[in-house]
């Protein structure tokens, strides 16, 4: 071979492996073109699938909100069906009370912001049993009232509205008998407002009352979960501040309302169980007049218990009846006219 001729040879040979290189570089380019046209049409049609998405946006199966809420729920009823104590009926450092809590505002659905009691287990838990008396100063206003106001005010208790010359007219409901739908005609009638205290069974069992009594302006109260006989200081802490919270959340949940006042079954308290309930955010609202109302088996005379209601008046009372009386739902509408008649007037506690 001449020197031309393999010179020319060697040239062609460089320029085939030249043109080889070169296809197999646009073979490979085209390979790549193609995967991520490929890769690109996945992500259009099935989110998720490209290594750039983002996984957080996309909700993970069995983790709902809804399903959180659900299980909340179900354990709100465990936590109160567990609790099955005597659920018979019966009937006692915070912020400084106000002058006058009544207040004729028909919206009653409010959250205290009560300043919480430190180191609760040391306070005495010796159950005490409230009841007024029948020794009054000048302005009829049992002595005993008075000084438990003074006495126990730091837990945001009321006995009395010291000053105030209104009358405030509550109820309790452990259950019901028949008789709220009247009372609710009457009071309605007569444009008064109450505060109806009711149990864990009565909200569940009467709901239609419950909301009835939010619309109409009244106050719904926290009479606790299961109303034990004992009272709330025959409990452990823990145990009382279920028997107000898990009803609270209770009526929160179904009814949107926010409760804030509590009543003592049995009108048993002591000061553990004052600050326990301070420390829910709420008002513990006793009484400065009852009477023997709640036999269902034994009511008064109507014409005695009204004479009897009227001859302990006085200004700032709150008088506690019980909705299971006929004997309170045949006389309220003469015991308002007449407290009128007297000159004085209702008002909301609140």
């Amino acid at each position: 071979m001449t020197p031309l001729r393999e010179k020319r040879t060697i040239k062609n040979k460089r320029i085939h492996n030249i043109v080889s290189i070169a296809s197999c570089i646009l073979v490979l380019a085209a390979i790549v073109i193609v995967i991520n046209a490929f890769t690109g049409f996945l992500d259009h049609i099935l989110p998720g699938s490209g290594s750039g998405q983002n996984t957080t946006d996309i909700p993970v199966s069995g983790s709902t909100d809804n399903d959180k809420t659900e299980s909340d729920k179900n354990d709100s009823s465990q936590t109160e069906d567990t609790q099955t104590e005597d659920k018979t009926d019966g009937d006692g450092q915070a912020d400084t009370p106000t002058d006058d809590p009544g207040n004729s505002s028909a919206d009653t659905s409010h959250t205290l912001n009560n300043p919480q009691i430190t180191d609760i287990a040391s306070l005495d838990n010796t159950t005490q049993n409230w009841g007024p008396g029948s020794d009054a100063d000048e302005r009829n206003r049992p002595y005993s009232t008075l000084s438990y106001q003074k006495k126990y005010e730091k837990y945001n208790a009321y006995f009395i509205v010291p000053d105030s010359d209104k009358i405030y007219l509550t109820f309790d409901e452990g259950y019901e008998n028949g008789c709220t739908p009247a009372i609710l005609d009457t009071l309605k009638a007569k444009n008064v407002s109450a505060v109806f205290f009711v149990t864990s069974s009565f909200a569940k069992q009467e709901p239609e009352l419950v909301q009835r009594m939010i619309d109409e302006g009244h106050m719904v109260g926290n009479h606790s979960v299961t109303h034990p006989s004992n009272g709330l200081p025959s409990q452990s802490i823990e145990k009382q501040q279920r028997e107000v919270m898990v009803l609270h959340d209770y009526i929160k949940e179904n009814f949107n309302y926010e409760m804030h006042l509590f009543r003592y079954p049995s009108g048993k308290f002591s000061d553990q169980s004052l600050a326990v309930v301070n420390n829910c955010n709420y008002k513990s609202v006793f009484w400065s007049f009852a009477y023997l109302d709640y036999d269902t088996n034994n009511q008064p005379d109507p014409a005695k218990a009204l004479d009897k209601l009227m001859s302990k008046l006085h200004p700032g009372a709150i008088y506690l009846l019980h909705a299971v009386s006929t004997t309170n739902t045949q006389i309220l509408g003469a015991f308002i006219d007449q407290v009128r008649a007297a000159g004085y007037e209702f008002a909301l506690f609140d």
